[in-house]
């Protein structure tokens, strides 16, 4: 377990949405949270996000740059866009070598602003299954036990049934009747060569026999009680005397890690006990009892539920529900630890909640570990209640575990890997000669990496290994880079070069098969579909409006301080939290830098920032007791990456105070590098006797729209008329007053919000709170 556990760590993907559903011209908000073994993934780059048809088709994608463990993106749904049920799929590389059931799901229901019909109707239930579960795994001559079992109709909805168990002679042994979506339970001591069939009917008066499990007449029962603090187990062999039940164990695991193992022993009463919980985190742990020769013998899936959810509570909550009035909030967050946050507005009365809730606790703890579809999981978290514990502990009895098989891993049947954990953007291809009869070996590859955007350089030289094989790592850059190649034959053997490159698997054009089946889950009233689309179609007229009318330059108030020129250099390329952190600033678009590297440049002029360049791993940093968080133009990199960069291709570095928290930052601070935009470019790389070739990279975050009516605009005198008002992918808190304050204006008709805040703490706890404000 421990050397799986080490060679393939889960990683898990969960996407929060600005809503559950969308009309074409809208926005489709998201933001990703990459957990590796229950913590956040903070060594995740590249997000993979789907948007995918009924039909298996990839309609839009997008690769998302993760950093600190989070990144976010947008689909924008043109006006055209066609209406219908889609899956929003996400995942990294490294998931693609597991079942695909892992990548993250999510059904999306796209309307068409101008047909205001309903969501797709359920189509009628005409048949149904019934699917019967021994707690342990069988059933067993003698053994008294419990029975767990779970309806469906054909769409794979829970389905209310009830009936009776039958033995060979006819006589009724149990009750059956559904006690919560489609589960129930009854108690069953199975007589040796006896046969059970179930009858059983549904509401609407479908009947079906089907029969139970084969009764066993070798093997363990096993029983679990969860009493919270502790999860009792109770072994129970089919005879006392066979030797064989006198040398098992049992082994309980719980995210790859074993938390619990005992010897059992029938001839000497060694089979039951105690799992204690305490030092055990919210989460699902497996029972299995093994025999001598290590095989499984009986397994049971049990869920660990602790208060130990990211607390978030809302606090000085200032709510006016005049149209374009002011409206503020703070979230409140431990004070113990970092947080990364997503805070979603939107219109309660025109935005439907899903009743068939997944959100970021129940998709993270319960249902990415589990097979098959599970309704409504979010109710199982919603409280303590026993009903609501009652319910978690049928879903472990009624839905198999799936991240490994025993069998598999005790026989070492490992994964394939196919697709390595990627680091950055990959360039790779193949150099050959002679008309590609012969690999380049041993040659070299020169690039020269031109981005358009904002007309920055990069240089990179790589050698050919012996089949002419090459490979570029590390790569971090937005939207398409023109990439210029040169290859060399050092032999000199043979004039013509050719360099081939390998399309990422990305670029490829697929169909995609869905595991999960399309759902149609929004239950909206036709009156407020109906005046939702009408919205909609009138705030796409809005945008398209602005997007039409001409680009006024924003107004130059002439002040008597001048910026200095390191100021005016950080305006023009530090965003956001990056311009606003506190710390040091270095323009060197006019200086002449005078150093090798940005780390030798950067040496003594930090007060407390140590760089040892003597280091044979490459320079080291320090700062405050921990190396500072780097960034590359606004993107998560690393030291390598920046000790490879021309010092002359630099504009801007700013190291920002051990406050400044980018995602999961650290407390060590950060140090953020620019490289040289148009204006501030030395002379033009000559890129003659180059060939070039295009690159796509990740997508540019687009930013959510949000007007400040205390500032007077021309384009004010528009309606407003938004449902999502706010959407903040990466809101964060407060260092010392662990508050994350929150302001937006109404639109023109709101009068009550709905606000959805989802995070995850630097201890991979996660969180979510909602509210209704009005």
């Amino acid at each position: 377990m421990e050397q799986y556990s080490k060679r393939f760590p889960q990683e898990k993907v969960y996407l929060h949405l600005d809503k559950d559903y969308y009309a074409a011209g809208e926005t489709m908000w998201f933001k990703a949270y990459v957990l590796l073994q229950g913590q956040p993934s903070l060594s995740a780059t590249n997000l993979y996000v789907e948007l995918v048809d009924k039909s298996g088709n990839v309609v839009s994608k997008k690769l998302i740059s993760i950093g600190g463990a989070t990144g976010s993106g947008a689909f924008e749904l043109p006006d055209n866009f066609k209406a219908g049920q889609y899956q929003v799929r996400a995942y990294t590389a490294w998931m693609l070598n597991f079942d695909s059931e892992y990548l993250f799901y999510k059904n999306i229901e796209i309307f068409d602003p101008a047909k205001p019909i309903g969501p797709t109707p359920k189509a009628p239930a005409t048949d149904f299954a019934v699917n019967f579960f021994p707690e342990g795994g069988n059933l067993i001559a003698g053994v008294a036990g419990r029975v767990a079992f779970k309806a469906i109709d054909q769409h794979g909805y829970p389905q209310e049934v009830n009936g009776i168990i039958q033995n060979l002679k006819g006589e009724t042994v149990a009750l059956v009747k559904t006690t919560r979506d489609g589960m129930g339970m009854f108690d069953l001591t199975p007589a040796a060569g006896e046969t059970y069939k179930a009858l059983i009917q549904t509401s609407k008066g479908q009947q079906k026999t089907i029969l139970l499990p084969v009764v066993k007449t070798s093997g363990v029962g096993l029983k679990v009680f969860n009493k919270g603090t502790r999860i009792f187990y109770q072994t129970l062999p089919a005879t006392k005397d066979n030797p064989v039940y006198n040398n098992m164990m049992i082994v309980a695991q719980m995210q790859q890690h074993i938390v619990y193992k005992a010897k059992l022993n029938a001839a000497e009463g060694q089979m039951s006990g105690f799992i204690p919980t305490k030092e055990l985190p919210s989460g699902i742990v497996q029972l299995t009892i093994f025999n001598a020769e290590g095989l499984p013998m009986a397994e049971r899936l049990a869920f660990v539920r602790k208060n130990d959810f990211l607390a978030m509570t809302l606090q000085n909550v200032a709510v006016n529900t005049q149209p374009r009035q002011k409206n503020t909030l703070e979230i409140k967050i431990p004070d113990t630890m970092l947080t990364s946050l997503s805070v979603s507005i939107t219109d309660a009365d025109n935005i439907v909640k899903d009743q068939d809730e997944n959100n970021i606790v129940s998709n993270l703890l319960l249902t990415s570990d589990l097979k098959g579809y599970i309704a409504n999981p979010a109710q199982y978290f919603k409280d303590m209640d026993p009903a609501t514990l009652q319910g978690l502990d049928l879903i472990m009895m009624t839905n198999g575990w799936r991240r490994f098989s025993w069998e598999k891993i005790l026989h070492n049947y490992m994964p394939d890997i196919k697709y390595p954990y990627e680091q950055g953007l990959l360039l790779k291809g193949v150099a050959t000669t002679n008309k590609g009869a012969a690999a380049l070996a041993n040659g070299k590859v020169d690039f020269i990496l031109k981005q358009p955007i904002d007309t920055s350089t990069a240089f990179s030289s790589v050698t050919t290994n012996d089949k002419g094989e090459f490979a570029v790592d590390r790569l971090q850059f937005v939207d398409t880079i023109n990439v210029f190649y040169r290859a060399n034959d050092p032999n000199k053997a043979w004039k013509d070069v050719n360099v081939k490159f390998e399309p990422h698997f990305f670029e490829k054009k697929e169909a995609v098969t869905l595991p999960y089946p399309f759902r149609t889950t929004v239950e909206i009233e036709h009156r407020v579909l109906t005046t939702y689309l009408s919205t909609v179609a009138e705030n796409t007229a809005v945008t398209r409006s602005i997007a039409n009318k001409p680009i006024f330059l924003k107004e130059v108030n002439v002040r008597e301080k001048r910026l200095s020129k390191t100021e005016s250099v950080e305006q023009r390329y530090a965003t956001g939290m990056f311009n606003a952190g506190d710390g040091y600033a270095f323009d060197l678009t006019r200086d002449e830098a005078g150093s090798l590297s940005i780390f030798q440049y950067l040496q003594s002029k930090v007060p407390g920032l140590s760089i040892n360049l003597t280091d044979p791993n490459g320079p080291a940093l320090n700062w405050r007791g921990g190396p500072p968080v780097l960034f590359l133009n606004e993107m998560p990199t690393n030291i390598s990456m920046l000790s490879n960069i021309n010092i002359g291709d630099v504009a801007f570095i700013k190291v920002l105070r051990p406050t400044f928290v980018g995602g999961f930052g650290g407390s060590s601070g950060a140090i953020a590098v620019y490289t040289r935009k148009g204006g501030d470019s030395k002379a033009d790389v000559d890129t003659r006797g180059f060939e070039k070739y295009r690159k796509g990279g990740y997508n540019i975050v687009k930013e959510f729209y949000a007007p400040d009516y205390t500032v007077r605009k021309e384009i004010h005198i528009l309606q407003d008329k938004r449902l999502t008002l706010y959407w903040n992918p990466n809101l964060i808190a407060d260092s010392l007053t662990h508050t994350a304050k929150v302001s937006f204006y109404n639109n023109d008709f709101t009068r009550r919000f709905r606000i959805v805040v989802e995070g995850m703490g630097e201890d991979g706890s996660v969180g979510r709170t909602e509210q209704l404000l009005q």
